[in-house]
């Protein structure tokens, strides 16, 4: 549409904190702000001093976006413009649902350089600066789930390789179905990667 033809305008930050598990969106019209992104490539890590006074201090990274038509960045793609490429099932940008084995699609996607006909970028925070950003920064979501994979439940835990990580895995609660029900039934995941006596002898062979 209009938007497409026309350099500039408003771009829409999708900002996620690791450390907290919070995410934000921002919207951003000014072009002074916008400036810090635009030649950077995905995965590049910018200083966020420009965003506003909050910001001073933070750094960030580029992990994706889409851009005004939806169609998404493509790492090692090195142009701004749109091109289609042929992808095959599970590449970025190619979910591959219905595709069968050695099947490949010509997908349209966008290249990994940011320029004015980026709709949404995706950022992550790097680094902290001094002050807390609003629904960024100032609480954190607790993670749902605990790790599933014994090596991460060890790293987790700070096991030894003698520890039994059976001993460790995070449970979850969950309510009764009824109303008032007293029994309170919890769930754990399937470690998974856990050396048993059956599967020692197969990892000899």
């Amino acid at each position: 549409g209009a938007n497409a033809t026309r350099g500039g305008g408003a771009m829409k930050l999708n900002i996620a904190n690791p450390a907290t598990g919070c995410q934000k969106m921002v919207d951003i019209d000014d072009d002074k702000k916008l400036g810090i992104f635009m030649e950077k490539r995905l995965a590049a890590e910018v200083e966020a001093d420009l965003l506003g006074d909050e910001w001073a201090g933070y750094t960030l990274k580029i992990m994706g976006g889409q851009d005004k038509q939806g169609f998404p960045m493509k790492q090692g793609v090195l142009t701004k413009d749109r091109v289609r490429l042929m992808l095959a099932k599970g590449e970025q940008c190619c979910r591959g649902y219905g595709m069968r084995k050695g099947e490949r699609y010509r997908k349209s996607v966008r290249g990994c350089i940011v320029g004015h006909n980026i709709a949404v970028l995706h950022l992550v925070i790097t680094k902290k600066g001094a002050a807390e950003v609003e629904g960024l920064t100032d609480n954190a979501i607790p993670r749902r789930l605990g790790p599933k994979r014994a090596s991460k439940i060890r790293k987790l835990f700070n096991l030894d390789k003698a520890d039994d990580v059976r001993k460790f895995v995070i449970r979850r609660e969950v309510p009764g179905k009824e109303e008032g029900a007293p029994r309170r039934a919890s769930k754990a995941p399937k470690i998974q990667r856990l050396l048993t006596p059956v599967g020692l002898p197969r990892k000899r062979r």
